[in-house]
């Protein structure tokens, strides 16, 4: 009877912690951003990034940016760039607009998820290989 009595005191605290790894779990599965991911923005209704690999753990991007075209604000998971062709770029993000120049060969690395919009404001096409984490 003790076991049962103790169940019984335990079960709502159980059911509730239960409920909260729900909720955790269909928030974690919400949209993140209010922004489209890489392959869904384009410029002017056309893509930019292909998908060069994927698999369980990552998500390669190989993205090409010829002189003023751009990706229209998006968001990326956790990733690492590296440039494989640079160029000079308008960034907007949560910092404001500012110019850039990217040299050919340059990584770069963001741990959380990033929203942004870009333009090739120079004369030569850039590209970039982008590996998202999943």
């Amino acid at each position: 009877m003790k076991i049962l009595d103790k169940v019984s005191q335990l079960l709502p605290s159980f059911i509730f912690a239960l409920a909260l790894l729900l909720i955790s779990s269909c928030a974690s599965n919400e949209k993140k951003s209010e922004y489209p991911d890489p392959l869904q923005a384009g410029w002017k209704g056309k893509s930019v990034c292909s998908v060069i690999e994927e698999n369980e753990e990552i998500r390669v991007l190989k993205c090409v940016f010829p002189p003023q075209v751009g990706h229209e604000w998006h968001y990326h998971e956790p990733h690492v760039g590296y440039t494989l062709a640079g160029g000079t770029f308008r960034i907007s993000d949560s910092n404001g607009d500012r110019e850039v120049d990217v040299p050919t060969g340059y990584t770069f690395k963001n741990d959380e998820l990033t929203e942004h919009a870009v333009l090739n404001i120079g004369e030569t096409t850039a590209e970039f290989l982008i590996i998202e984490y999943k």
